[in-house]
C-alpha cells in the first residue's frame, strides 16, 4: 500500500469502530493523524498512544453543535500547516423509522451525518493542500430499501450526492473525492443487533463472503483510497459491503 509518511489526516469520529481502524491503519502507513472524538476522550487518547503521540493527536467536537465544523478545523490548523486526508466518517441514528422519529431526531441526525460533514469541508478547504484526499463514508442502504432507518439512509444518500459534486468542483486542484460505503460491520453501534439469537448468521448469509464486515475491511479501503495509487480516482462510490444485498 502507499506510502503517507508526511501526509496529515483528520478523522472524524475516530474514537471508536470504523473511523477507529481508519486512524490507526492511515497512522500504521505513516500518516499524523488529528483524532476527532464526541465524547469519549479515553477512546480517543487510546488511538492517539496507538499511533503514537509524536504523530497523533486527539480533538473534541460535538457535531451536533453549530459551530462544531469551527472548533474543529482552528484546532486541526494549529497542529498542521495542511491537510491532505480528510474523512468524514461520524455518524449518528441508525435507528431511525419514518412512523417513531421525532423532529428532534431528524434534525439531529442530519445536523451530524450532513450538515456536519458539509461545513467541515468548507472550513477545511483553505487548509487542504492541492492533490489532496477526501474520503466520505457512505452505507450500502443508499441502495437498497431499508425503511426501519430511513432517515439514517437519507442522510448517507446526500452524502453520496455530496460526494460526487465536491469531486467536480475540486478536480481542477487535484483533490480526489471519493465515497465509500459498508454494509454491516461488527462494531459498538452494531453489536446489540449482532447478538439478537440468529442474527449474526443472517447477516452472514446475506454476504457473498459469508461473513459481517470488520472495521479493518473498510479502514484498508479507505487507506487505498488515500493514496497515490489511487490518484486516478475521483467521484467513485465504491461498494464494501462483501459482495452483500445490503
Amino acid at each position: 500500500m502507499g506510502d503517507l509518511t508526511g501526509k496529515t489526516a483528520l478523522v472524524t469520529g475516530a474514537s471508536r469502530g470504523i473511523g477507529r481502524a481508519i486512524a490507526l491503519r492511515l497512522g500504521r502507513d505513516g500518516a499524523r493523524v488529528a483524532v476527532h472524538y464526541g465524547r469519549d476522550e479515553a477512546a480517543a487518547k487510546e488511538v492517539v498512544a496507538a499511533i503514537g503521540e509524536d504523530r497523533a493527536f486527539a480533538v473534541r467536537a460535538e457535531l451536533s453543535a453549530p459551530d462544531a465544523p469551527e472548533v474543529l478545523i482552528d484546532e486541526v490548523a494549529s497542529r498542521f500547516d495542511g491537510l491532505d486526508i480528510l474523512v468524514n466518517n461520524a455518524a449518528i441514528g441508525a435507528s431511525s423509522d419514518l412512523e417513531h422519529t421525532t423532529l428532534e431526531d431528524f434534525n439531529q441526525i442530519f445536523a451530524v451525518n450532513v450538515r456536519s460533514p458539509f461545513f467541515i469541508v468548507q472550513r477545511a478547504l483553505p487548509l487542504l493542500r492541492d492533490g489532496g484526499r477526501i474520503i466520505n463514508i457512505s452505507s450500502g442502504v443508499t441502495r437498497i430499501a431499508m425503511p426501519e432507518i430511513i432517515t439514517y439512509s437519507l442522510t448517507k444518500g446526500a452524502i453520496d450526492a455530496f460526494g460526487h459534486t465536491l469531486a467536480e468542483q475540486l478536480g481542477e486542484r487535484g483533490i480526489t473525492v471519493n465515497t465509500v460505503a459498508p454494509g454491516v460491520v461488527e462494531t459498538d453501534n452494531t453489536a446489540p443487533m449482532l447478538a439478537e439469537p440468529g442474527a449474526q448468521e443472517a447477516w452472514s448469509a446475506r454476504s457473498a463472503l459469508g461473513r459481517v464486515g470488520r472495521p479493518e475491511d473498510i479502514a484498508d479501503v479507505v487507506a487505498f483510497v488515500a493514496s497515490d495509487d489511487a490518484r486516478w480516482m475521483t467521484g467513485d462510490w465504491i461498494d464494501v459491503t462483501g459482495g452483500s444485498d445490503l
